[in-house]
């Protein structure tokens, strides 16, 4: 009787551990299934991945730091463009007016 039992036990267990690696092959199975679901959706969302998002961040705190180097040299060039600009000029003739023809002909005596 116990030679019974024993093989019974025994084929239970066999199917126990055939029942767990079915259901983890069907738990991967699954989570590979959702994974791809979600990635579409992001994709077809248009959402930046993080390290895309890092490296656009970087490249603009550059941009802004090279940005207000420049203000910061423009600055200084218009400062010193200042005192040059302020030297008094020689004033300039002042243009005659043109003559007209209709002036230059002499009235005609009736």
């Amino acid at each position: 009787m116990t030679t019974a039992s024993t093989r019974i036990f025994d084929e239970m267990a066999k199917i126990m551990t055939n029942a767990a690696g079915a259901a983890q092959g069907a738990r991967r199975e699954i989570d590979t299934l959702i994974k791809t679901q979600i990635e579409r959706v992001l994709n077809d969302l248009e959402i930046v991945k993080r390290d895309e998002f890092e490296a656009v961040k970087e490249m603009a705190a550059k941009a802004r730091q090279e940005n207000d180097e420049l203000s910061a040299r423009i600055a200084e060039l218009e400062k010193a463009a200042k005192p040059a600009a302020r030297k008094p000029t020689a004033k300039k003739p002042t243009p005659k007016k043109p003559v007209s023809k209709a002036a230059k002909k002499p009235a005609k005596k009736a």
